[in-house]
């Protein structure tokens, strides 16, 4: 019996804000333990949340630049759910009304060809804290700076195929989200999180089988591998007429395999329902069309142009656009008289 794998992937996206989502702390990593904090990211009773405006527009960058819609009408969501980094015991996120939906990527692959994931939606939120755990100790420890830091989740549709369609969706997706200058999309700081969700299905059904969701995935090539782990295994359970369950796994890099967290939530567990403290409001058209209009030149588009435009090869066209400062430099050479072809194989060469 041969199964055809189902892929979707959540991004959870940390934006390079001088403040916080809701409240004025200086959103700064490496500082001192719980020293950027205030009344407003600690939830203390009394306090109101006042949306970062910066965070708003980043927010319709990403969304605009993965073709999705903005809606008009927005409000916050509380998510409920206990946790020691979480201090209000609940998250400020978005539920039905996200900002972005029905959007979509096109992924190029350098020698695959092209696909399309559809992304279901991008809403804001607030992250959570950070839990310290001491090897060896008994005590756990908790630090709130990063507490309140706005994020964006970036939801796609389970349109991959496989574990490298996985890789270059997250490659493409990080290259777009940097050329947008909205974060750092450092891995390794928490600047770009991945959750996987991935289930099996007999090949040719159009019902979803049984998913598991994969946590603890610190690095692109982590999901990759740990994606394929669960193709095995799932697949191995499947062919023994054995049941999926539906869970929470985390990642165990060291020895490169899933292990059981805890059963997966839905939606209902976390209890949403509408942030009293912030009210609906409304993104303007003139402000999406100001933002549409300041968006730069994406890497795909960039990438096409140098070709038409230098006479480049798409492999070297590709070289120069894969990262905003590369390419920018590219142009800069150009344009003070160097041979385009010359140029590229000098910035990749020497």
């Amino acid at each position: 019996m041969s199964f055809e794998t189902v892929i979707g992937l959540e991004v959870h996206l940390q934006l390079s804000t001088k403040t916080k989502i809701f409240c004025g702390c200086a959103v700064r990593f490496g500082e001192a333990v719980n020293s950027q904090t205030c009344p407003v990211c600690l939830g203390l009773p009394g306090v109101l949340p006042v949306l970062n405006r910066e965070t708003l527009n980043s927010g319709v960058k990403v969304a605009l630049s993965l073709n999705c819609k903005v809606r008009e009408t927005l409000k916050f969501d509380r998510k409920n759910y206990f946790y020691p980094d979480l201090p209000k015991n609940f998250q400020i996120s978005q539920y039905d009304m996200p900002l972005g939906f029905n959007g979509q990527l096109e992924v190029f692959p350098p020698k695959d060809e092209s696909f399309t994931v559809r992304i279901l939606r991008v809403h804001m939120e607030e992250d959570a804290g950070k839990l310290i755990h001491q090897q060896g100790g008994k005590v756990g420890l908790v630090d709130y700076n990063r507490t309140g830091v706005p994020l964006l989740e970036i939801v796609s549709e389970p349109d991959m195929r496989s574990p490298e369609q996985a890789y270059q969706y997250l490659q493409t997706l990080k290259q777009t989200l940097k050329y947008l200058g909205v974060s750092t999309c450092d891995m390794e700081k928490g600047s770009l999180r991945c959750d996987a969700n991935i289930s099996l299905r007999k090949t040719g059904a159009k019902e979803l089988g049984v998913k598991a969701e994969v946590k603890n995935l610190n690095s692109f090539k982590a999901v990759r591998a740990a994606l394929a782990f669960e193709v095995d295994r799932q697949g191995q359970l499947l062919s023994e007429g054995k049941k999926i369950t539906q869970e929470t796994l985390l990642w165990d890099d060291a020895k490169q395999k899933t292990q059981s967290m805890r059963s997966k939530e839905f939606a209902h567990d976390y209890r949403y329902f509408p942030e009293p403290d912030l009210m609906v409001f409304s993104v303007s058209k003139e402000t999406v069309s100001e933002v549409q209009g300041a968006l730069p030149e994406l890497p795909r588009a960039r990438s096409l142009r140098l070709v038409k435009e230098y006479q480049l090869s798409d492999y070297d066209a590709r070289g120069m656009c894969a990262e905003r400062e590369t390419a920018d430099f590219f142009e800069a050479g150009v344009k003070a008289g160097g041979v385009p072809k010359l140029v590229a194989n000098w910035i990749q060469g020497d």
